[in-house]
């Protein structure tokens, strides 16, 4: 049965669990009237991550006893390169991390030829996300998509990336009540600020008539006094004296409160806390141990729970039984320095990286020969050392 026919002919089954998503199009939040990701913080926060997944290598990889082969069916190869005609992969696997990110669950639908070889993925807009169990004991999911169509697809055929998984059997739990308060926060501060500035250039003068005026010639006398003495155009800087009226300045300090600094400060960095980055991730200013302390707390855990997703879901079980796998190759090196870097030439000189794994780390191209070890000569196996007669016990 095709993959269409599944979507299609599906029996009714009984509800597991529903669960809301935030896509970018969603107003979920209607405390400040925006969405999740159109809060600069918040996007600032999850771009590094999304960044670095999506600048991870995948391969196909085929590992059997005394055997190990990269990419060997062109097929797949060719599906991680290009999961859809609309996205290569790397743009695929940075908009799943973002997904991720800010629902705690992305989705990918799966779509098999006619020998149930997988062909395409396309990341699912999902709003909200339903799974549901068949008469049959299967699993299906049910989306509601941002254009408003349905979409039902069994859970073999999805793709599903998650994270904070703690109550739910199926999904992640989601991030909105969680940062509620601290967008309302952030969105109350700027606010106060934006209307602070417009208060500070409203009413500033006060005008005391010394005697009864109509209303017309009050107005005329306001118009006539801000365009002459207080416009861009009066460059002297004097004010002169009127026997019609008094012109006092008001200092009533009654400016919107606006909240200091430290205090606007510290809402940033409990999102930042949230989302496991600090202002030198953020910003891009970090030495080497400050990302490889964060490739290891976030990108990592990540890339391997994209390495078993993408597993299980390509790859039946026989073909996992000979070996077959997804991994997504997530060199932390490239992040490290260039005296680093430089450093690995030994581990090339032994054997332990070849010349162009070691051009790889420093983003050389590769070579012809390039991927055959080489060894000084002054290293050998200890066995076989010994044999040829070496010295010492």
């Amino acid at each position: 049965m095709s993959w269409l026919q599944r979507v299609f002919s599906r029996r009714r089954g009984e509800t597991v669990m529903r669960v809301k998503l935030i896509t970018e199009e969603g107003g979920w939040y209607r405390a400040w009237d925006g969405s999740l990701y159109q809060s600069d913080i918040v996007r600032s926060a999850i771009r590094p991550k999304s960044k670095a997944i999506g600048k991870l290598t995948a391969m196909h990889i085929r590992e059997t006893a005394g055997e190990l082969k990269v990419n060997p069916e062109p097929y797949m190869r060719m599906l991680l390169e290009e999961p859809n005609p609309y996205s290569g992969g790397q743009m695929f696997r940075e908009r799943l991390a973002t997904l991720v990110q800010l629902n705690n669950n992305a989705f990918a639908q799966i779509i098999r030829d006619q020998d149930g070889l997988p062909a395409q993925m396309y990341i699912i807009p999902a709003v909200t996300a339903e799974a549901t169990v068949t008469d049959d004991g299967q699993l299906w999911m049910r989306f509601r998509l941002s254009n408003g169509k349905a979409l039902e697809l069994p859970y073999s055929d999805v793709i599903h990336i998650r994270d904070d998984y703690a109550d739910h059997d199926v999904f992640g739990m989601p991030k909105a009540e969680a940062l509620r308060a601290l967008l309302e926060v952030i969105n109350a501060t700027d606010q106060s600020i934006v209307q602070a500035v417009k208060r500070s250039a409203f009413i500033r003068w006060l005008l005391k008539f010394r005697q009864q005026l109509r209303a017309d010639d009050i107005k005329k006398f306001v118009e006539d006094f801000s365009r002459d003495y207080l416009s861009l155009e009066n460059e002297t800087g004097i004010l002169p004296q009127d026997g019609r009226f008094e012109v006092e300045p008001l200092r009533d300090g009654g400016q919107q409160f606006v909240p200091p600094s430290p205090l606007q400060q510290r809402a940033v960095e409990r999102i930042y806390s949230f989302f496991r980055v600090n202002e030198a991730i953020v910003q891009a200013k970090y030495d080497e141990n400050q990302w490889l302390a964060y490739y290891e707390a976030e990108i990592a855990p990540l890339a391997q729970q994209m390495s078993e997703e993408f597993t299980r879901k390509l790859f039946s079980r026989r073909e996992r039984g000979f070996g077959n796998r997804i991994v997504f190759d997530a060199t932390a090196l490239t992040f490290a320095s260039m005296r680093t870097k430089l450093g690995l030439v030994q581990m090339v000189d032994r054997g332990a990286l070849t010349p162009n794994e070691w051009r790889r780390i420093l983003n050389l191209p590769p070579i012809e020969g390039g991927d055959q070890p080489i060894r000084r000569l002054d290293t050998d196996v200890v066995s076989d050392w010994a044999e040829r007669g070496g010295g010492g016990e």
